[in-house]
């Protein structure tokens, strides 16, 4: 799976880098919500380009490892009327956990 982009974790526990595509290439915040309910879809992180959302994300556990991981969904104009879908994930050759790569997930 191709990285469109890379963040980094904040000590706040926001996340801030980058999204890349072949057109786009824009700064980037992921802001925790904290007006989240304890049961409910709300997402975990407003993605943020400047002061437009652009998206949200969610915590989630590994169906198989149990391992905690961010999934992404990302939407604006720039994307026609698809939605892009990515996760977080261990940038390639980073060793520092704070340095996350996002992965484009394509869906058919």
């Amino acid at each position: 799976m191709p990285s469109i982009g890379q963040v980094v974790r904040q000590k706040d526990g926001s996340l801030q880098g980058y999204l890349a595509t072949l057109s786009i290439r824009k700064n980037i915040n992921f802001i925790p919500n904290t007006g989240k309910p304890k049961n409910g879809n709300q997402p975990d992180f407003h993605v943020m380009a400047g002061d437009v959302e652009v998206g949200a994300a969610w915590k989630k556990n590994g169906r198989d490892s149990g391992n905690e991981y961010i999934s992404v969904s990302l939407a604006a104009p720039e994307f026609g009327d698809r939605t892009l879908f990515a996760n977080l994930g261990k940038e390639a050759g980073q060793d520092d956990d704070d340095v996350l790569a996002i992965i484009w997930n394509p869906k058919d």
